[in-house]
């Protein structure tokens, strides 16, 4: 019975088997070595050529390229029959090695045919790499980001000045103009009104700034407009080769304004890389300056004078300034003969204004004596400018207190037009006691702060792009070095101004407290100087050039050093044992050992220094290190064990980007040297601030946490390439591990803000419901490739008694989405607790599950959307879609009042884009500028067939889709690109 079960067995197997036709039977049935072989060579030149793209799409992005679509396409498939081949590599493995009709025969020859199959589809799918020759484009150019004019004075002088700018620059005759005016009178502002007016208008698309002022930089110039353009130009060692690459990228931008600020003399706009001229006829140059000569030198056809403002205007901006009500009377007559002194110059009336308010009418009388005989000696200035520096030095003597002045005073100290790190004013202070009642790093900062807000407030400083920086008028900052280099302060500033030599000129230093050298490339040091009073030193050396032994002998005060370039022996240093605050920068430092004898050293920043490739452990002697910063040092390997575990008053460790990653879980590198282990940063109680990048999970040791003390840090785990500078927020850039793992999840409940998540393969639910409350913080979310990620938020149900209200995601103003094979829905559970009330982009990209992307309570507030892009979502039903049983009526307000762009690609079952239905039966998007579709399917796109649209757009692009209605006829459209395989007409 056996016997016959078998043979049976055999019998239907071999039947089987005989469906194929004979060639393919025998070749599956004994030739399974041959197919076990091509499908590890297919394989394995399926994982190069995907390792070799990814590289390409990793450097792309870190030049802030976009992707090509088919690129990441492509990448998703082969690593989804990548890690498809598993399955069948394990039944290899399995696999017997019997050729006879044995009961094995039949999975041998299924597993020939997988094997086949699986080969001919990795065959494929490496052909298709050979085919990306590139895989990237540069984004698209944005425009420069003009900060709000708050400042900007109008008046009948700039109102002319500005109609004849813009005349000139709709004038096709004109590619040169020029605007004059006296220092103060507002013509930074006012070309930033231009440009933002420029753009808004889409006058030009791309409006550039640059600052020149009287010592030009031209590879700054080169590099500020490159990262504006995205165009990377590091790579170039020259400026002739940074102004080629320049000059090309510039030369694809068909129309464009570029301003040049605070122009001083003749530049050479080839040298930097600008073409113009017959060379590009789209292109404009908008130059300030003070001095009407350089109009004539750089042969403006258009040249405009900004004048001071009338006895009028300049009485209503005082005023304003001043808080002067209008019932005042008798201080009204003192202000009046105030505002005279300042001679119509805006930043005059504005400082004086502002240092005056609130003040007594005994007060403002003083004012106007000291301003009507006030004067600077050795004016090295035209006779004109002398009424700026007088308002100017009297709004400094009204700031309140000391430690504000100081404070100004040191801003002074960077080269003219900087971008003042308020980080490194911070270690300033430190090193110099400005603040000797506080003992935190943090606290200091802090103070920092607050003094730099009222000094912004009393326009004695101007705010910048970044919250991190403040940028200092060069008028403001004139008279600060000014007063500064008087002998109470005993300043001597000569930073940013060229200087190859030590300013021997100036015959003694014993006066000196500091001196500021920096933004000079120095290439000769003196041997010796006395300087028996200076307290802060900041340098910069040529490269190679070393600084001789006793250089610092005389400088026994010296309390803060800061110094870039050049080589330096810390023995040097021996003697200069008050030193609170050193700072090396791309410096090639030798015998650190020395460090020793700095027992006072509060701040250490060793930061891009190459030559370090071990911390001597005597720095675990530095009892008094509040802050270690060694960012950028890339050769340095190894951290002697429990260095970092004695630094007991340790605020802030700084370690992250291209430095140290040799974290060692049991103490013992593979040199057998003792290394650095995660767990003795939970030795210092006092850690606010950390910067860290961790190679690989298996450096965390078990049961590690981070301390509970973290305030701002930045976290990278597996990811080499991302950029981590100094925390500004609290930020997990996590690679290739899981989210939830009880290491990182305790960093969720310290007010997490930024989150970047990449090929975390077993991640489900990136924000569990059991961290709801780690949501309300967060500002930026970015998900890339996670296979197994099927919803993002979690919500769950709140707390019985719980007073959340519209909480959830309050803050988040950026999500992106992209290549996630199974996301299914974005938030899970109930919608009541979330508000988007600050989500300003949202980017989803190869959501190969998702089916709706806003339930109506969320759509209902999105106050500041302002970009939407939809891309390969291939199940998208609907954008907005009841769920969970949450029944709502839609409002009649628009839910996307702010919406500017909007991008729908390759969704096939997508069937309305319309985002907003009224009840009047009018689609409304009142911001709408861009619209961009693409889309394959029968459904008309807009919403029911029957409405009226009102889409203010300056730019419609349409692709693939034959009823596109006769709405087209209604809209106001720029620039029309129509696309379509498919014989679309416009009707």
């Amino acid at each position: 019975m056996a016997i016959e079960s078998v043979g049976g067995s055999i019998i239907s197997k071999i039947a089987e088997l005989m469906v194929e036709p004979v060639g393919s039977q025998f070749r599956y049935m004994f030739c399974f070595n041959n197919f076990v072989e091509e499908f590890n060579e297919r394989k394995q030149n399926l994982v190069s050529a995907k390792e070799r793209l990814q590289k390409g799409v990793e450097a792309a992005e870190r030049n802030a390229e976009e992707i090509y679509e088919d690129v990441k396409k492509w990448l998703e498939d082969a690593n989804n029959e990548i890690e498809g081949a598993k399955p069948l590599e394990n039944e290899i493995g399995k696999n017997g090695k019997c050729f006879t009709w044995c009961p094995n025969c039949m999975r041998q020859f299924k597993l020939s045919k997988a094997l086949a199959n699986q080969s001919e589809t990795l065959r494929k799918l490496e052909e298709i790499s050979e085919k990306f020759k590139t895989v990237s484009h540069k984004a698209h150019p944005q425009p420069i980001e003009f900060l709000p004019s708050k400042e900007f004075t109008s008046s009948k002088s700039s109102e002319e000045a500005f109609e004849q700018i813009m005349d000139a620059l709709k004038d096709d005759k004109v590619n040169m103009i020029g605007l004059c005016g006296m220092g103060g009178v507002g013509k930074t502002t006012l070309v930033k009104e231009v440009g933002t007016i420029a753009v808004e208008s889409q006058l030009f698309p791309v409006v550039l700034m640059a600052t020149v002022s009287q010592n030009p930089n031209v590879t700054d110039i080169q590099h500020l407009m490159a990262d504006k353009l995205g165009l990377n130009i590091k790579e170039k060692n020259t400026n002739t080769g940074r102004a080629d690459l320049l000059r090309q990228r510039l030369k694809q931008v068909e129309k464009m304004l570029i301003i040049l600020d605070d122009v001083w003399k003749y530049i050479d706009l080839k040298e930097i890389g600008i073409p113009f001229g017959d060379d590009h006829r789209g292109c404009k140059i908008l130059l300030t300056t003070r001095l009407q000569a350089i109009c004539s030198s750089m042969e403006c056809q258009q040249t405009v004078l900004l004048r001071i403002l009338s006895e009028d205007e300049a009485m209503v901006l005082f005023r304003i300034n001043a808080g002067l009500r209008d019932g005042d009377s008798t201080l009204n007559r003192v202000a009046r003969e105030v505002a005279r002194e300042c001679q119509g110059l805006p930043i005059a009336l504005v400082t004086v204004g502002k240092a005056l308010r609130d003040k007594s009418e005994v007060e403002w009388e003083e004012a106007f004596r000291r301003l009507k005989n006030s004067q600077f000696l050795d004016m090295e200035h035209i006779e004109e400018q002398k009424t700026a520096y007088a308002c100017l030095k009297l709004s400094y003597d009204y700031l309140m207190s000391m430690e504000t002045k100081l404070c100004f005073l040191l801003c002074c100290l960077f080269p003219e037009d900087y971008n003042i790190p308020i980080d490194d004013l911070t270690r300033y202070t430190v090193g110099y006691e400005l603040h000797q009642d506080v003992e935190s790093i943090g606290d200091a900062r802090k103070r920092v702060y607050v003094e730099i807000k009222k000094l912004k407030d009393c326009c004695m400083l101007l705010d910048t792009e970044s919250d991190e920086h403040v940028k200092m008028h060069d008028l403001v900052r004139d008279v600060a070095i000014r007063i500064a280099s008087s002998k109470e302060y005993g300043f001597m500033v000569k930073a940013g101004i060229g200087l190859k030599e030590w300013p021997m000129s100036i015959k003694s230093f014993e006066a000196c407290t500091t001196i500021s050298l920096m933004g000079n490339k120095l290439s000769e040091l003196p041997e010796g100087l006395e300087c028996p009073q200076l307290k802060v030193l900041l340098l910069e050396l040529d490269d190679g050039m070393n600084v001789p032994e006793r250089f610092f002998e005389g400088m026994k005060e010296i309390e803060v050093l800061s110094l870039k370039g050049g080589c330096l022996s810390l023995q040097s240093l021996e003697l200069s044992t008050k030193l609170q605050s050193l700072v090396l920068l791309e410096c090639v430092c030798k015998d650190l050992i020395w460090l020793r004898k700095l027992q006072r050293l509060k701040i250490l920043g060793l930061r891009r220094c190459l030559s370090i490739e071990e911390l001597p452990d005597e720095i675990g002697e530095l009892k008094e290190l509040r802050l270690l910063d060694v960012t950028g040092c890339q050769s340095l390997r190894r951290i002697p064990v429990n260095l970092i575990g004695r630094l007991k008053k340790l605020e802030e460790l700084l370690i992250g980007h291209r430095s140290f990653d040799g974290w060692d879980v049991v103490g013992c590198d593979s040199t057998g040297g003792m290394n650095a282990s995660l767990t003795e940063l939970n030795s210092l109680s006092h850690l606010a601030v950390l910067s860290l990048r961790i190679p690989k999970v298996e450096c965390i040791p078990r049961d590690f946490v981070f301390p509970v003390s973290l305030l701002k840090y930045h976290i990278t785990l597996e990811n080499p390439y991302a950029e981590i500078g100094y925390p500004t927020s609290t930020s997990l850039n996590l690679t290739g591990t899981s989210l939830n793992a009880k290491t990182f999840e305790q960093l969720f409940l310290h007010k997490l803000e930024v989150v970047d998540v990449r090929y975390c393969g077993d991640v489900c639910t990136l924000f569990p419901a059991r961290l709801r409350q780690g949501l309300k913080n967060l500002e930026e979310v970015i998900v890339y490739s996670c296979k197994s990620l099927e919803e993002v938020f979690e919500l769950g149900e709140a707390d019985e008694g719980s007073s959340e209200e519209k909480e959830l995601l309050s803050s988040l103003t950026n999500l992106q989405l992209q290549s996630l094979a199974e996301l299914k829905c974005i938030w899970k559970g109930p919608t009541r607790h979330v508000s988007l009330q600050s989500l300003a982009r949202l980017y989803l990209t190869s959501l190969g599950k998702l089916t709706f992307i806003f339930t109506p309570s969320l759509a209902q507030i999105l106050p500041k959307l302002g970009s939407l892009y939809i891309s390969g979502c291939g199940e998208l039903k609907d954008i907005i879609r009841e769920e969970d049983g949450e029944r709502e009526i839609i409002p009649e307000s628009p839910y996307f009042p702010q919406l500017k762009t909007i991008f729908i690609k390759d969704c096939g079952k997508l069937e309305y884009v319309s985002l907003s239905h009224n009840r009047d039966g009018i689609i409304k998007f009142p911001q709408l500028r861009e619209l961009s579709l693409g889309l394959r399917s029968n459904y008309s796109f807009l919403g029911p067939r029957n409405f009226d649209a009102q889409l203010p757009l300056q730019e419609l692009t349409i692709e693939g889709h034959e009823e596109v209605g006769n709405w087209l006829a209604q809209l106001q459209v720029r620039n029309l690109y129509f696309s379509t395989n498919l014989n679309c007409q416009m009707r």
